[in-house]
């Protein structure tokens, strides 16, 4: 499978419900450097797992809009703007974040990440 296939197949599952989606798209060695608005971090594959937990005790939804998705070789960048409907308020979509991120695969997984984020105005 092409690289930006194994991306879109991430971005394209139900990350609000699926508590599958880690073990079926991240390398057990991956990392996720993240910039956002709460400064930086690094997540490895359990921090990944624990924060996915989280995402589906918030959002009842999640939809990812692109501008961009490209690829070179084992690399994927996309820019992209993040929606969600809460558990809070399940009738409303809201705009959560926009993000910028570089990925690498291997093996067939995600294995590394660059990102940035902010808040979506």
């Amino acid at each position: 499978m092409k690289a930006i296939e194994i991306v879109k197949k991430f971005y394209e599952s139900d990350l609000a419900n699926d508590d599958t989606v880690v073990a079926n798209c991240f390398h057990k060695e991956c990392e996720l450097h993240w910039n956002s608005s709460h400064g930086f971090m690094i997540l490895k594959y359990d921090d990944i797992v624990t924060f996915f937990e989280g995402t589906r005790k918030s959002y009842d939804h999640l939809r990812f809009e692109f501008s961009h998705f490209l690829e070179d070789g084992q690399f994927v960048s996309t820019r992209h703007a993040l929606f969600a409907y809460t558990i809070e308020n399940p009738d409303e979509e809201v705009a959560l974040a926009n993000f910028m991120a570089i990925w690498e695969v291997k093996d067939d997984k995600l294995y590394r990440c660059f990102e940035m984020s902010q808040k979506a105005d």
